[in-house]
């Protein structure tokens, strides 16, 4: 690259980002812009960095989706940074327009690589996204219809399955009849769901449902 891309880093561990930085110091190819704790501080009337470095799971209640939808919007390409969280974030990063999806604990060759890779444009495959794409259930053909999966995200969140019906527009009774069926499918893959506790982890599982924030 005659021109070197502009980084910006949003982030709000401080330690992580500084880090980060100093491997964008490093190459010939990158020029450090600024880092910030979060998408809202990032942006401004005219876009400053080519491509963002976007931590994952920031801790300010924003999704991986939205994030990636108004860096984008602003005007930059964005590489998603992990730290090995919960599969539904990793999933709903996976379903969006950024480059890659890539460990920040990766080697800092590798790491470097990849955002160098992002930089130029190009798309980054890692085995954490492709491990995101191969086992989401909105990416390829699930055991559940698109109402059991409505059901089970309800129920497994806590509500009792007459509020669920409630919810839906539907009986109790359909209520019952669908989570039946659920387990039963859960059942014939070998990933029993006969309580409702066994439920919760499995829409977790599956990226259903979040899993517990972890501080």
């Amino acid at each position: 690259m005659a021109v070197p891309a502009r980084i910006a880093i949003v982030d709000d561990h401080e330690l992580i980002a500084l880090a980060v930085r100093g491997l964008v110091d490093a190459s010939e190819h990158l020029v450090f812009e600024r880092h910030v704790a979060s998408v809202a501080d990032l942006v401004r009337p005219m876009p400053d960095a080519d491509l963002v470095l976007l931590d994952l799971n920031l801790r300010d209640g924003s999704s991986p989706s939205e994030n990636v939808e108004a860096v984008r919007s602003w005007g930059a390409e964005v590489l998603v940074l992990t730290s090995a969280e919960n599969p539904y974030l990793v999933r709903d990063a996976s379903r969006t327009a950024a480059l890659g999806i890539v460990r920040k604990a990766a080697p800092s060759p590798v790491l470097l690589g990849a955002i160098e890779q992002a930089a130029r444009g190009e798309m980054v495959a890692t085995s954490e996204w492709a491990s995101a794409l191969d086992t989401d259930p909105l990416l390829k053909a699930a055991p559940l219809t698109s109402r059991e999966r409505e059901v089970l995200s309800a129920y497994a969140s806590g509500l009792g399955a007459k509020e669920v019906g409630e919810r839906l527009f539907v009986s109790e009774n359909t209520v019952l009849d669908h989570l039946k069926r659920i387990r039963s499918v859960y059942q014939q893959l070998g990933r029993p769901a006969a309580t409702k506790i066994d439920l919760y982890q499995r829409s977790v599982e599956d990226g259903l449902i979040p899993a517990p924030i972890r501080d």
